[in-house]
C-alpha cells in the first residue's frame, strides 16, 4: 500500500502531520488509531491477511518520517514525544517506526526506546519493537549485535525473547541465510533458556533457519541434544518442526526417539520405516 493523495492522505495531513508540526502531540497520537483504521479499511479484503494492521503501521510510520523530514522538523524529538505521550499500542508502534528511520543515522539515540518497548507488558508493543528493530540490525550490524548479546543475558524474559525474535530470518533478515554466524553467535546465549516464552522463540528461529539451511540446523540439533540440558533438548525438538517433514527418521535418530509430535502431526519410526 502506497499513499498517493486522496482522502486518507488529506486526513493524515490534517489530523496527524499538522498537529505534530504545531507540537500538539496529544492530538496527533489520538488521531493515529483512526487513521490506521482507515488505512486498514482501504486494503482489499482478499489481501488483508497478508497486509493487515502491522502493514498499516509500517506505511504510516514511513509516511510520517518522510513528511516530517520534508518539513525540516525535529523528527527524533517528535517521535520520542509520540512514544512517551501515548498509551495506545498502535500509536506507540507508529512512533517506533519513525524512530527506526531516525536510528538509521543515530542508532544510539533510538535504541533505548526499543528496549523499553521490548520490556513492556503489552504484547503488541513488544511485537512492534522486534519488527522495527530489524531495520537497525541491517544498518548497524556490529552495534546491534553488541546490544543483543547484552540483552540475551537480561533477567527479563521479554527482553530475551526480543533478542530471538529480532533475529528470525524473516524478509528483513534474509541476509542471515548468507551469514548465519551473525544470528547464531547471539542465539547461542539462549540455547539453555529455561523460560518458555523466549525458549519457544529460539526453537522457532532455528526451525525457520532450517527452511534454507537444513544441514546447519541438523548439526545444531545434534549439538543441543548432546549438551544433556533439558531446555536445550526442548529447543532441539522444536527446531525440527520443518525438518521432520523431509526426513522424519533422521530427525528421530538425532533426538533419540521413536515418535515425533508437533500439534496434530505424529511421525512414528515404525510407520516411516515400513513405508
Amino acid at each position: 500500500m502506497r499513499l498517493s493523495g486522496g482522502r486518507i492522505e488529506e486526513r493524515i495531513e490534517r489530523d496527524v502531520v499538522g498537529p505534530l508540526l504545531r507540537n500538539d502531540v496529544e492530538a496527533a497520537t489520538r488521531a493515529i488509531p483512526h487513521v490506521l483504521d482507515d488505512l486498514y479499511a482501504a486494503i482489499p479484503e482478499k489481501k488483508r491477511i497478508s497486509f493487515g494492521v502491522v502493514h498499516t503501521i509500517k506505511v504510516l510510520s514511513e509516511h510520517l518520517y518522510r513528511r516530517l523530514s520534508e518539513a525540516n522538523a525535529e523528527v527524533y524529538d517528535i517521535a520520542s514525544s509520540m512514544f512517551e505521550g501515548s498509551d495506545e499500542h498502535r500509536a506507540r508502534g507508529v512512533a517506533l517506526g519513525v524512530l527506526s528511520y531516525c536510528g538509521l543515522s543515530e542508532y544510539h539515540r533510538a535504541v533505548p526506546f526499543f528496549e523499553q518497548a521490548a520490556a513492556s507488558p503489552d504484547w503488541n508493543l513488544r511485537e512492534h519493537a522486534q519488527m522495527f528493530f530489524r531495520r537497525l540490525i541491517e544498518r548497524w550490524p556490529d552495534e546491534a549485535k553488541a546490544d543483543l548479546l547484552r540483552l540475551a543475558e537480561s533477567d527479563d524474559p521479554n527482553l530475551r525473547r526480543f533478542v530471538s525474535e529480532t533475529l528470525r530470518p524473516v524478509q528483513e533478515n534474509r541476509w542471515f541465510y548468507r551469514h548465519p554466524d551473525y544470528p547464531l553467535e547471539v542465539l547461542r546465549k539462549l540455547f539453555r533458556e529455561a523460560s518458555p516464552y523466549p525458549r519457544t522463540s529460539v526453537g522457532n528461529n532455528l526451525s525457520d533457519l532450517a527452511r534454507r539451511l537444513p544441514e546447519l540446523v541438523y548439526d545444531l540439533v545434534g549439538e543441543l541434544v548432546q549438551s544433556g540440558d533439558d531446555n536445550s533438548r526442548w529447543i532441539a525438538t522444536r527446531a525440527c518442526r520443518n525438518l521432520v517433514r523431509q526426513d522424519p527418521v533422521r530427525v528421530m535418530d538425532l533426538l533419540g526417539v521413536d515418535e515425533y509430535r508437533y500439534k496434530d502431526r505424529v511421525y512414528r519410526r515404525s510407520d516411516c520405516q515400513g513405508s
